[in-house]
């Protein structure tokens, strides 16, 4: 892994310093607010204004959806099917985005005084997007709107189902449109359809579903305290926004932050239940914990069974019901992450036999009947491994279907657009997609992926590179430090968790933990300006499936490491405090002289 210490301009960094220790919220600390203020800087904020608005999240700073083409005549709409007590359909999506937004736009839509059904497709049998058929019935049944959640952009016969049954489709998604342009539809709300000039481009499709309820409930229910309204929808919002992997910055960082914090606060029966069960209830939530711990076990349901089970999760009113569907959630999850680890050994299998496979610069790995709702998440694992492009592929005799995960340098979407006669259908966007095809053309897709990808990048794009944000001396890390770092939450994409390095020194010998982890402890080196504090300290330090390769680097106590780590919180009674996560490591020669690193004294 190549490390990249990123640069700043150091007189604009030390100006924006020199006020953030002016402002209430900011730690007084020079050194801290001289870290923080490096870490906006790579944000690209440089004034104390825009500091304090990203450091403090406030429902002001939610743009109006009237600002996103299509929304009035979508709300209007609604508005009138609600006075006229028709009855609505939302059309929803199986992953945890789609059935989210189906419980944020159905909950808002009875909360207004209307009637909400919903249709999730299932994974398998009908698959991703709108169809018509399911329109139709709808029809017959006396259905004459229908509203879709996180689909629908590139529905086009769908779009034509609904009007010859003479049903308004209002349209709302946030994938990128074709070149086809858009469906005919009653009303689309997209931020990223051509001439919508929303600000924020990047909403997941809950987020999205959000703005429409906002925009109805301040239409509707005008007699009622809008932001309280708003903060319980946030809760649920923000779940997708984190495992949609969105950018963290502008309206998605708002969503996110207020709804982490009153997710604390959950009154939702469902929502309790499943804070529970993960074991997250009443407690202060990270992003990361909703990405690692709440969102695969929303995602299980469309993964493995059927994702209504989530919709009914947030609908029940009954405690006991709601535990109960959150317990079969908890197993769903543990049954796709045994089928993920079992594709995972095959693939690794196919790709040490087969040079020209592992070699390829898109790697399009098939094999017959491997679980659909498993394959995406596959393949993020060999992205991460590999570091190349790869769509991981299911055959289900002559039909086949796939989803693939890229890396920065390469915009997947438009690769997939650069052969689309093989697909019957495919969309998505630059990192992640879905599609399918004829078993038969999986050879061609193979030979024409590799040939695009090979002439838009090079092997160096295939080395991870690791941005290291700052040099954070081991004797430097304080419990200000840290809380002022906490400041930045809720980290992911757009804001990534920052990365220091380190000189640091093995205390004790490594520890594995449940064979692919391992636990060190890391001393600070003295080199003539540490602290007492400092001195004092041997810090724990976690590596996460970092087991195999610290036992291959035959580590000993006494050796001396350049670290790359993020900080930590460890939680537990005995050892909890600040903790060193490792992103990476490297082992480096002593230099002549005695060693001068602290390998005793108390624990951090």
């Amino acid at each position: 892994m190549r490390w990249n210490l990123r640069q700043s301009q150091t007189e604009r960094v030390q100006a924006l310093a020199d006020e953030l220790v002016l402002l209430p919220a900011c730690s007084k600390s020079p050194d801290a607010a001289g870290t923080l203020a490096r870490l906006l800087f790579f944000r690209g904020i440089e004034t104390a204004e825009a500091a304090s608005q990203f450091l403090s999240s406030s429902l002001a700073q939610l743009h109006s959806p009237y600002l996103m083409t299509g929304m009035k005549a979508a709300v209007d709409r609604l508005d009138a099917a609600i006075e006229r007590k028709e009855g609505i359909l939302v059309y929803g999506d199986y992953d945890v985005d789609g059935t989210t937004a189906v419980v944020i736009l159905k909950m808002a839509i009875e909360l207004c005084g209307g009637t909400a059904d919903f249709h999730v497709p299932h994974r398998i049998r009908e698959g991703y997007d709108l169809r018509g058929d399911v329109i139709e019935r709808a029809a017959a049944a006396g259905i004459r709107l229908v509203i879709s959640v996180d689909a629908g952009t590139r529905a086009f016969a769908a779009a034509e189902s609904a009007r010859r049954a003479g049903v308004d489709l209002i349209i709302t998604d946030h994938h990128l449109p074709g070149q086809d342009g858009l469906p005919h539809a009653f009303a689309v709300i997209n931020p990223n359809q051509p001439g919508c000039d929303y600000p924020c481009k990047s909403l997941c499709g809950a987020g999205i579903a959000f703005k429409v309820a906002q925009a109805l409930m301040e239409k509707r229910l005008l007699h009622r305290d809008q932001s309280q309204l708003l903060l319980s929808f946030l809760k649920v919002a923000a779940i997708a926004t984190i495992a949609d992997s969105v950018p963290l910055v502008g309206e998605n960082r708002v969503i996110a932050s207020l709804g982490l914090n009153a997710l604390r606060k959950a009154v939702n029966p469902g929502l309790k239940a499943l804070l529970e069960i993960a074991q997250l209830g009443g407690k202060a939530l990270t992003s990361g914990e909703v990405a690692f711990r709440i969102a695969p076990r929303i995602n299980a349901a469309g993964r493995m069974d059927v994702a209504e089970d989530v919709i009914d999760l947030f609908s029940t009113k009954d405690p006991a019901q709601a535990r109960e569907i959150a317990l079969c959630l908890d197993k769903l999850n543990s049954e796709r992450q045994e089928e993920e680890r079992r594709i995972l050994e095959l693939i690794e299998l196919r790709l040490a036999d087969d040079v020209s496979l592992r070699e390829s610069y898109c790697m399009v790995i098939d094999g017959d009947g491997w679980h659909r709702g498993v394959i995406g998440i596959t393949a993020t694992r060999i992205v991460e491994r590999y570091g190349r492009p790869t769509l991981v592929v299911s055959r289900d005799g002559e039909n086949a279907h796939g989803s693939g995960r890229s890396i920065p340098a390469f915009h997947l979407l438009n690769a997939l657009e650069s052969c689309a006669s093989l697909f019957t259908r495919f969309g998505g966007h630059a990192y992640a997609v879905g599609f399918s095809l004829a078993s038969e053309n999986l050879s061609d897709l193979r030979a024409q992926l590799d040939t695009y990808a090979r002439t838009r990048m090079c092997p160096a794009d295939f080395e991870p590179t690791l941005n290291i944000d700052a040099e954070l001396p081991l004797d430097s890390i304080t419990p200000d430090l840290f809380e002022t770092l906490r400041k930045l939450e809720p980290f992911g994409a757009g804001n990534p968790e920052p990365v220091f390095c380190a000189t640091a020194r093995l205390s004790a010998p490594a520890k594995v933990v449940k064979e692919k982890h391992v636990r060190l402890k890391l001393a600070p080196v003295i080199n003539g300006s540490a602290n007492g504090w400092g001195r004092a300290l041997v810090h724990n330090a976690v590596g996460w499936r970092l087991a195999e390769r610290v036992t291959e680097a035959k580590l000993l106590a006494g050796d001396l490491l350049d670290v790359a780590f993020t900080l930590d919180h460890n939680e537990h009674a005995e050892f909890g405090g600040i903790e060193l996560s490792l992103r990476d490591f490297k082992a480096r020669a002593d230099p002549p002289g005695p060693k001068t690193a602290t390998v005793a004294g108390a624990t951090n």
